[in-house]
């Protein structure tokens, strides 16, 4: 029985860029890519004219509209397409910028073409995907329904404020305390949880809605 394939599209202002990831996605017998859009605006116009991506790997940093922008967009409008952010940016604020607008997944793009496909793959099947900025086991810990950890009430405002584009230290000075007490949270936080990055505890605060975005 043939294997039905993962749709996908590509949304990107550099136009050699975009074709090659398109060329590449094209070598892999599981994907298909429907269209590539200069942007987030013709990734408007061009979804109407195409079945529906599962997933779309998505730049940045592009104009008319942005990645935020249209990341935002599809998970207002098309809440089933899972939205994969290929982009050069690899500081906290983008990453975490791109999850709370609705990004599953979040790769360089210097990564190689059989990592984004596993992405893809991932995504597709599973719903979320962020490499090495999650370990394997906060992804487990998403689904472990078994155990749910107990939080203080300075350990749940210390997570919520990590969501936001605040640096330890100015969430330090909000919280009133010493910037080695954050360290601690944010040490015992990773512990407890089985993570190993600040991305991985806003992805975890979003998907358990401990935050609202």
């Amino acid at each position: 029985m043939k294997i039905p394939k993962i749709r996908i599209a590509i949304v990107d202002d550099h136009t050699l860029f975009r074709n090659g990831v398109a060329a590449l996605m094209r070598e892999f017998d599981d994907l298909q890519v429907l269209f590539e859009a200069d942007n987030g605006y013709q990734l408007q116009q061009m979804i109407t004219r195409h079945p529906l991506p599962q997933v779309i790997l998505m730049d940045i940093n592009m104009p008319v509209l942005d990645g935020y922008g249209a990341t935002t967009w599809l998970k207002q409008n098309h809440p089933t397409v899972k939205v994969l952010a290929l982009s050069m940016f690899e500081d906290d604020r983008a990453v975490i910028q791109m999850i709370k607008c609705g990004a599953c997944g979040y790769l360089l793009k210097e990564s190689s073409p059989r990592e984004v496909h596993e992405a893809i793959k991932v995504i597709a099947e599973k719903g979320m995907y962020i490499n090495d900025l999650v370990s394997g086991k906060m992804v487990r810990s998403l689904t472990n329904t078994e155990s749910v950890p107990v939080f203080s009430k300075n350990e749940a405002a210390f997570m919520e404020l990590c969501c936001t584009e605040l640096t330890y230290k100015e969430i330090a000075d909000q919280m009133f305390i010493s910037p080695r007490t954050v360290d601690n949270y944010r040490e015992a936080l990773f512990q407890k949880l089985n993570l190993k990055s600040r991305i991985g505890l806003v992805l975890y605060a979003i998907q358990n809605d401990m935050v609202k975005l």
